[in-house]
C-alpha cells in the first residue's frame, strides 16, 4: 500500500508543490529562529567574556549567596595594592596579570574634542581586550592608544600628542583631594560616574593642583600624552562606547583623580597562565589563590563562558527566541490551512482510484493510513528543505556582517533543535492538517469506481462549529466591553479594577480580541462565502469573465473559507500593528505637546554662542533664545527645598517667541522672577511666598555636575563657564506664577529672570540653554531632520544635550517604526504563505474544472477571457479577505491603543490608510501573479483533449 501511495504522490506532484512550499517557508522560519537564538547566545557569550582579552583565568569576587552586606562592601573597596600584582606576576606559570580599571576621558587636539572610554594597559598586548591595529600598547609614562574612531574624529595619527582630561582630575586638582577615584573598579562595561583624570603621577600636595611633567598645572588644561597606537574592538567588548582607548598606568591614575596606581579600586584581575599542562596550571592557580584578599578566587575562562551561556538560557536571548518562534508557529498554522485544502482536493480527485483499491481488497484503515503516510512524506521532504533554507539564510546573514551595526559579530551555530523541532513540527502539522481528508478517504465505497467524478464540495459546516464560534465571539465581546468599561471608569477618576489590577484588565482585553478572532476564523465557513457571494454578484455585472469567476468561487465554499481565513490571519495582524503604531505616535505626540511649553532645547556648560547661531539657522527652527543658566535652590511656602534652573532672558517678548503659553500682561524686571505654576516633576502646584530666595553654592554645583545637562565641574564649589569660583550666591526676587508647562525634562522647575542678573555678576552662569520653537511642516522638512541637524551643530561639545518634546517625539517615532517594521516583517511570512494558498486554491480549481474550462473554450470563450476569470477569482479571494482583515485589525488596534495609551493622554483613533492600502495592494498584486500559472495551465490544454479526460 505504501508503494502505491508513493506512486500516487509522484503522479500528483504538481498539486503537492504549493502545499510543500507553505511547509518549507514555515519550517525555514522556525529553523532560522533557533539559529538566530544560537548565534545571539554565542555572540553575547563572546561579548560577555571579550573583556578578558587573551586571559585564560580571572580573579573575581566569590558569587556565594551567604555573603553579607559587610562582605560586599569589603569586596568592592579593594584596590590594586590588595591583589599584590608584583607577587602574582612573579609566580611560576603566570605570564602576565592586568588589573581591570576603566573610565571616561575627554580627548582634545586643537579645538576638536572627543569623549573616549579608557582602560588599563598590560605588559603583553595579548592580554588586552581590544586589538592594537597600528603602533603599540602604552608601556611608558604619558602614553595612549586611541580608538580609531576618536583618532579619525580628531585627525590624529600615531606619534601625535593629544590632551586628556576628566572631571575627576579637575576635582582632585582644585581641591587637593586625590581620593576621588570613582571609576569603574573592574567593571569595564559600566559607565564611569566621574570619568578619569589628568595627572602624571607627581602631585603638589601643598597647592592641591596636579602638575604635568613640564610643570604645567593640569587642573583645567588637562594632561598632554603621546599617541602610541590605534585600537579596534572586533569582539564588541566595549560596543556601547564605540570601543576603548588604552592608557598607561600613570595617566589612568591621574584620570581617576589619584596619585598612586595602587590605590585605584578594582575587583577584577585578568591572568595569562601557562596552561600547557593541567597539573602545572592547577598548581599555579593554587599559588595565586594564596595571595588574594578574602572572598576572591581564581576562575578559568572556560568556566566563565559556561556560566555566561547558562545565565542567558533563561534570559533575553531565550525571550527573543520564544518571541520569534511564536511567529513561526503562526506561519505553520496558516500553512496547515493550505495543506488541508490540498489534501481535500487530492482525495476528491482520487475517489475513483480509492474506490478501485477498495474493490481489490483495501480496507478503510489502509486508505486512512495511506493519506496520513502521504502527508508525513510531504511534511518530511518539505521540512528538510525548509531546514536547509533556514540554515542557508542564517549563514548568509552571518556572512553579510549586517549584525555588526549592533556591536555583535554573529556566526552560524548548529544544534539539535535546529533540525529536530522544525522537522517534527512540519511533519506533525502536515499530518494533522490531513486528518479530515483521511476521514473522507475512508468514506469512499467500491461502487464509486463506476460513478463520474464530482469534485465540488457541497458539504455544510457542522452545527457544533457554529455554536462554538458564537460562544467564543460572545465571550470575547463581553471581555472587551468589560475592559473598556473599567478603563473608562479609571480615566474618569472613579473606582475601577484597573487602578490596582491594570494588568488583569489589559489581559482580559487581549484574551477578548483573541477569542473574537478565533471565533471568526472558525465560523469563516459560514460568513466568508456569503460575503464573497454578495461582492461577487456585484462584480459579475462587469462581464462574462467576472460572471464565470463569481460562479466558480461558489462551488467550494469550504475551500474558499479556508483560503480566505489564511489570508485573514496575516492581514488582521498587520493592520492591528499598523493601527496601534499610528495611534501610539499620534497619542504620544499630543501628550508631549500639551506637557511641554518649548518644542526643543539644547543645554550644556560648553555651549557657545556661535553654535547657538548655527542652530538658529537650521531649517525648521522658527525662532530661538540663547540664554545663560544657573542651577539654584529655593524653598516653597511649605519650606520644602526645590531645585530650579534659573535662566536669564532679555524680556518677555523674546520669551513669547519660543514658549507656548499665555504670557500676556507678564513682565520680567530686575526685581521679579517668572515661575511655573506647577512642578514638572510632580504636577502639583508650587506654593510660593511673596518673595523667594535662590541659592547657588557647593551643593548645587555638585548636583549639577552629576545630574544636570550643563555638565559643570564637580569641584565642590560654584563654577562658571570659565571654571572660576563663584562661591555661595543668593538672589531674592518677587515671583510671578504663570501656567507654562515643562521646559526641559531634567528640571522640576525652570525660572526666568532678567538677564542683567548674569551680566552684573549677581549670578555666575554655569551653562547656557537654547530654547527653540520648531515649524518643520512650514519649512517643508521632516521633524527628524530638524532634530538631527540641531544635534549635529552641537556634536563638537560633549556636554550639550538636545531634549524636549520634538526630541522625545523623534526618538519615540523611531522606536515605534523600528518595532512596527520588525513585526510586520515577521507577519509577512504568514501573509506570504496565505498568498501561496491563494495560488494553490486557483491551481486546484483549474484542475477540478478541466472539462468545464474546455467546454467554455469550445462554445467560444477566448483564452484572454478565461485568464481574466481566474484573475477576478483571485482578486475576490484576496481583497474580500483583506478588507475584512483590515476592518478587524483596525478595531483591534483601536481597542489596544485605548487600553494602553489612554494612561498617557487622550487616545487618538486613526485609520492607517497608507499601510492598509499597501497591504491590500500587495495582496491584490500577489493574487494576480498567483493566477498566472493556473491560467496558463487552463488555456494550454486543447478543448478536445480536455473533454476527452476522465
Amino acid at each position: 500500500m505504501f508503494s502505491i501511495t508513493l506512486k500516487l504522490m509522484k503522479k500528483s506532484a504538481r498539486m503537492l508543490i504549493p502545499a510543500g512550499i507553505a511547509i518549507l517557508i514555515g519550517t525555514a522560519f522556525i529553523a532560522a529562529t533557533f539559529l538566530f537564538g544560537n548565534a545571539m547566545n554565542d555572540a553575547l557569550a563572546a561579548q560577555n567574556t571579550a573583556q578578558l582579552g587573551g586571559a585564560n583565568y580571572v580573579i573575581s569576587p566569590d558569587s556565594g549567596k551567604d555573603l553579607t552586606d559587610k562582605d560586599q562592601d569589603y569586596i568592592y573597596t579593594r584596590t590594586v595594592n590588595d591583589f599584590q600584582l608584583d607577587r602574582i606576576r612573579a609566580t611560576e606559570g603566570v605570564k602576565d596579570a592586568r588589573a581591570s580599571y576603566a573610565g571616561s576621558v575627554t580627548v582634545t587636539r586643537g579645538n576638536k574634542h572627543a569623549s573616549s572610554y579608557v582602560i588599563t594597559t598590560a605588559a603583553k598586548r595579548t592580554l588586552l581586550p581590544v586589538t592594537i591595529t597600528q603602533g603599540d600598547q602604552p608601556a611608558d609614562s604619558n602614553e595612549i592608544a586611541l580608538t580609531k574612531s576618536v583618532a579619525d574624529q580628531l585627525g590624529v595619527k600615531v606619534g601625535d600628542r593629544v590632551t586628556v582630561n576628566s572631571q575627576a582630575a579637575q576635582y582632585a586638582g582644585k581641591t587637593g583631594d586625590s581620593a576621588g577615584n570613582t571609576g569603574d573598579a573592574g567593571d569595564e562595561s559600566a559607565q564611569n560616574a566621574d570619568g578619569t583624570s589628568s595627572h602624571d603621577g607627581d602631585s603638589d600636595a601643598a597647592s592641591g593642583a596636579s602638575v604635568s611633567s613640564d610643570g604645567a598645572n593640569t587642573a583645567d588644561s588637562g594632561m598632554t600624552v603621546r599617541v602610541v597606537g590605534l585600537t579596534d574592538d572586533p569582539n564588541g567588548a566595549y560596543a556601547y562606547y564605540g570601543g576603548a582607548s588604552v592608557l598607561s598606568d600613570n595617566v589612568i591614575t591621574a584620570m581617576a583623580g589619584s596619585n598612586d596606581f595602587g590605590n585605584l579600586p578594582v575587583y577584577l584581575v585578568y591572568l595569562d597562565i601557562d596552561d600547557a599542562s593541567d597539573t602545572a596550571a592547577a598548581s599555579t592557580v593554587k599559588q595565586v589563590s594564596t595571595l588574594l584578599p578574602k572572598h576572591f578566587s581564581v576562575q578559568s575562562r572556560a568556566a566563565l563562558v559556561e556560566e555566561s551561556v547558562k545565565s542567558m538560557s533563561s534570559g533575553e536571548t531565550s525571550i527573543t527566541t520564544i518571541f520569534l518562534l511564536s511567529f513561526g508557529i503562526l506561519a505553520m498554522l496558516v500553512a496547515a490551512l493550505v495543506i488541508a485544502n490540498t489534501f481535500q482536493v487530492l482525495v476528491a480527485q482520487r475517489r475513483r482510484t480509492l474506490a478501485l483499491l477498495r474493490t481489490i481488497g483495501a480496507n478503510k484503515s489502509q486508505l486512512y493510513v495511506s493519506v496520513l503516510f502521504e502527508a508525513g512524506v510531504l511534511g518530511l521532504i518539505a521540512s528538510a528543505l525548509g531546514v536547509g533554507l533556514g540554515i542557508g539564510l542564517m549563514a548568509a546573514l552571518c556572512q553579510s556582517g549586517l549584525m555588526k551595526a549592533t556591536g555583535m559579530t554573529m556566526r552560524l551555530v548548529l544544534s539539535g533543535p535546529v533540525f529536530t523541532v522544525p522537522m517534527a513540527f512540519g511533519i506533525i502539522m502536515t499530518v494533522i492538517a490531513s486528518l479530515g481528508s483521511a476521514r473522507s478517504a475512508t468514506a469512499v465505497t467500491p461502487l464509486e469506481a463506476l460513478r463520474p467524478i464530482e469534485l465540488t464540495d457541497t458539504r455544510r459546516a457542522g452545527v457544533v462549529r457554529a455554536v462554538i464560534s458564537m460562544l467564543l465571539i460572545a465571550v470575547g465581546v463581553a471581555l472587551c466591553a468589560f475592559s473598556v468599561w473599567q478603563m473608562s471608569e479609571k480615566i474618569a477618576g472613579r473606582d475601577s479594577m484597573a487602578d490596582k489590577q491594570y494588568s488583569l484588565v489589559l489581559l482580559a482585553a487581549i484574551i477578548g480580541c483573541a477569542l473574537i478572532f478565533l471565533g471568526l476564523v472558525l465560523s469563516a465557513t459560514f460568513w466568508l462565502p456569503v460575503l464573497m457571494r454578495g461582492v461577487g454578484a456585484l462584480v459579475a455585472l462587469a462581464g462574462p469573465s467576472a460572471k464565470v469567476a463569481h460562479a466558480n468561487i461558489q462551488k467550494n465554499p469550504r475551500r474558499v473559507a479556508a483560503t480566505g481565513a489564511a489570508l485573514l490571519i496575516g492581514v488582521t495582524l498587520v493592520s492591528t500593528i499598523a493601527t496601534g503604531a499610528a495611534s501610539a505616535k499620534q497619542t504620544m505626540n499630543e501628550a508631549l505637546t500639551t506637557r511641554y511649553s518649548v518644542d526643543m532645547i539644547a543645554a550644556g556648560a560648553d555651549m557657545t554662542g556661535k553654535q547657538a547661531g548655527e542652530a538658529a539657522k537650521v531649517k525648521g527652527v522658527q525662532s530661538s533664545i540663547y540664554a545663560p543658566t544657573r542651577m539654584m535652590t529655593m524653598k516653597d511656602a511649605d519650606g520644602k527645598s526645590l531645585s530650579v534652573l534659573v535662566v536669564g532672558v532679555d524680556d518677555v517678548d523674546a520669551l513669547r517667541k519660543v514658549v507656548r503659553s499665555d504670557l500676556s500682561g507678564v513682565t520680567i524686571d530686575g526685581d521679579s522672577v517668572l515661575m511655573p505654576k506647577y512642578s514638572a516633576a510632580t504636577g502639583k502646584d508650587i506654593s510660593l511666598d511673596k518673595s523667594v530666595t535662590f541659592t547657588a553654592g557647593a551643593a548645587e554645583a555638585q548636583a549639577d555636575a552629576t545630574n544636570g545637562p550643563s555638565g559643570n565641574d564637580a569641584n565642590g564649589s560654584a563654577e562658571n563657564g570659565n571654571g572660576q569660583s563663584g562661591g555661595t550666591q543668593t538672589l531674592t526676587l518677587k515671583p510671578r506664577k504663570v501656567d507654562y508647562r515643562r521646559i526641559a525634562s531634567n528640571y522640576a522647575a525652570v525660572a526666568f529672570v532678567d538677564a542683567s542678573h548674569f551680566t552684573n555678576g549677581g549670578i555666575k552662569a554655569d551653562g547656557h540653554i537654547m530654547l527653540m520653537r520648531i515649524d518643520a511642516e512650514g519649512a517643508g522638512v521632516a521633524l527628524n531632520d530638524v532634530f538631527t541637524n540641531v544635534q549635529n551643530v552641537f556634536s563638537a561639545s560633549a556636554g550639550v544635550t538636545v531634549t524636549g518634546p520634538v526630541a522625545e517625539r523623534t526618538q519615540w517615532e523611531t522606536m515605534i517604526n523600528g518595532m512596527m517594521a520588525l513585526l510586520v516583517g515577521l507577519i509577512a511570512v504568514a501573509v506570504l504563505i496565505a498568498l501561496v494558498g491563494v495560488a494553490n486554491t486557483l491551481s486546484l480549481s483549474v484542475i477540478e474544472r478541466t472539462r468545464e474550462s474546455a467546454t467554455l473554450r469550445a462554445i467560444g470563450m477566448t483564452r484572454g477571457q478565461l485568464r481574466r476569470s481566474l484573475a477576478v477569482e483571485a482578486l475576490l479571494l484576496s481583497l474580500v479577505s483583506g478588507v475584512v482583515g483590515v476592518i478587524l485589525g483596525t478595531l483591534f488596534g483601536w481597542l489596544g491603543s485605548y487600553m494602553v495609551f489612554s494612561l498617557y493622554g487622550n487616545t487618538v483613533f486613526p485609520f492607517e490608510w497608507a499601510t492598509n492600502g499597501v497591504v491590500l495592494g500587495v495582496a491584490a498584486l500577489a493574487a494576480l501573479l498567483a493566477s498566472v500559472a493556473p491560467a496558463r495551465r487552463a488555456v494550454k490544454t486543447p478543448p478536445v483533449e480536455a473533454l476527452a479526460e476522465a
